[in-house]
């Protein structure tokens, strides 16, 4: 039978799909994800509260209570609006759509662009690439700083339409200098691009950008309730100026939002205060791990302001595996890109579970 991939577009057909690995029977610190679940007592409450939805009816002003909702817990400044997404992918994928044009008169005749730090979120590059947009990546430092004059210079010769900055980073970690950011955030917006700054970690890191946001008219503000606790639920958001969101709020599917996905949203944020301590205990082991490997030999973790720990190790690929053997499950991205070498990335579980996974180590560290 004939297949018909040919009107599949070549760049597509070449790219690999999105690779989820199989957590089956294992301690799963792969993927950032908050490894608590909900109290018995919440759990029974939110089925009730699903249950007597309309789910034969489509997504209605509910969503609107939960923008406003958002809008409150996040602190979102006056004049500015929020746009929600399935998920921050979905917005990452509907500003690639909206922004398909060069970023000022300027740049006439020149194709819109999307530049960001690499290592970063691989979103970044690959909604550019399915949007026909050029993807222009700049190395951090080897200590995954912005190396800023790269970035000046990259922001000079490509004048990119959008230049994503993520705080903290994906899979680093790590928040970057204020003044280095404000520089580029400023060169940015001299000649007429978008800044997101995505702090889809937020829940983790010691500051926000969003206390500076008002200085600008041309930086969004992304985040997303996955790390606060819902990566099942698949919902993020979007903060900007009012006139701004509103323009990319156009190329929003309708109904993106599921009934189910708004009132998960809306019940997490009436428990809030579950989520905070949840957020508490999991900073708290991720120092203890960052001083449990720094004292192995051999083991270099870099610093952290996000629910994972980024660690090189001897072998990356042999740890890896022996880790999986001992039914333990991280993310191998030490061949993302040259600076990962030998690198693995560890999402902060639970006490337990960070037990298990160093104990696991240090089997790897006497064999």
């Amino acid at each position: 039978m004939k297949a018909f991939t040919s009107v599949i577009r070549q760049d597509v057909q070449s790219m690999q799909a999105y690779a989820i690995q199989d957590a089956t029977g294992m301690v799963k610190l792969d993927a950032m994800e908050n490894p608590f679940s909900l109290p018995a007592d919440l759990q029974q409450a939110l089925g009730q509260r699903l249950g007597a939805l309309a789910i034969n009816r489509y997504p209605g002003s509910r969503v609107n209570t939960l923008r406003s909702a958002l809008a409150q817990h996040a602190g979102m400044p006056e004049g500015f609006d929020l746009m929600l997404g399935n998920g921050s992918d979905e917005l990452i994928s509907l500003l690639a759509m909206a922004c398909d044009a060069p970023s000022s008169a300027a740049n006439a005749g020149r194709p819109a662009s999307v530049l960001a730090p690499v290592p970063g979120f691989v979103m970044y590059a690959m909604s550019a690439q399915l949007q026909g947009l050029a993807f222009h990546g700049v190395p951090l430092t080897a200590d995954f700083e912005l190396d800023e004059a790269a970035m000046l210079a990259a922001i000079e010769q490509h004048q990119p339409t959008l230049l994503y900055l993520a705080y903290p980073n994906n899979p680093t970690a790590n928040l970057w200098n204020d003044a280095v950011i404000e520089r580029l955030v400023l060169a940015q917006g001299a000649h007429g691009g978008l800044v997101v700054m995505d702090e889809a970690y937020q829940p983790f890191a010691s500051k926000t950008y969003l206390d500076r946001i008002t200085r600008h008219q041309h930086v969004l503000l992304m985040r997303t309730l996955s790390k606060f606790g819902l990566a099942g639920v698949r919902l993020g958001y979007m903060m900007g100026p009012q006139a701004l969101i509103a323009e990319i709020d156009k190329v929003r599917p309708p109904y993106n939002v599921s009934v189910l996905n708004c009132e998960c949203a809306l019940f997490a944020l009436e428990h809030a205060q579950v989520f905070a301590a949840q957020a508490r205990v999991l900073r708290e082991e991720r120092e203890r791990l960052v001083k449990a490997l720094a004292a192995m030999p051999g083991v270099k973790p870099f610093p952290s302001e996000a629910n994972m720990v980024l660690v090189r190790v001897p072998d990356a690929m042999a740890w890896f595996e022996g880790l999986k053997a001992s039914k333990v499950l991280v993310k191998n991205v030490s061949k993302m890109h040259p600076l990962l070498a030998n690198c693995l990335r560890l999402t902060v579980g639970t006490p337990q579970e960070n037990d298990m996974m160093l104990a696991a180590i240090n089997g790897l560290l006497t064999h």
